[in-house]
């Protein structure tokens, strides 16, 4: 596995979005949190097409970190099962992620 990941998680709320960035941001989780919104999902639930506005966050982070990652967005997210999906970061500019490692390391704040 790629050391560097970007995990995804879109939700209802931009308030919500944000709670789940600073919580990441907090917890020393991830590096970057990156919200973009709104967007306007459709997909299928419960054998119904459904429409929704949503909000992404892209996380930067290390793939150590991933657990604990998705055990934090489970606790704020309000779907019954909400998207969270890893994607590994094969190549990038290595001082960016050189600040990834660095800040995802150090001591949580309060």
């Amino acid at each position: 596995m790629s050391k560097y990941i970007q995990v995804l998680t879109t939700i209802d709320s931009e308030a919500k979005a944000e709670e789940i960035a600073k919580r990441l941001l907090r917890d020393r989780l991830a590096a970057c949190v990156q919200i973009i919104g709104p967007i306007k999902s459709m997909y299928w639930w419960k054998d119904q097409m459904e429409e929704a506005r949503e909000w992404i966050c892209l996380i930067k982070t290390e793939s150590s970190k991933y657990a604990d990652i998705e055990n934090t967005i489970k606790e704020v997210h309000s779907y019954e099962v909400p998207e969270i999906i890893a994607l590994p970061i094969i190549s990038g500019y290595s001082r960016y992620l050189e600040w990834i490692s660095n800040e995802v390391k150090k001591d949580k704040k309060s």
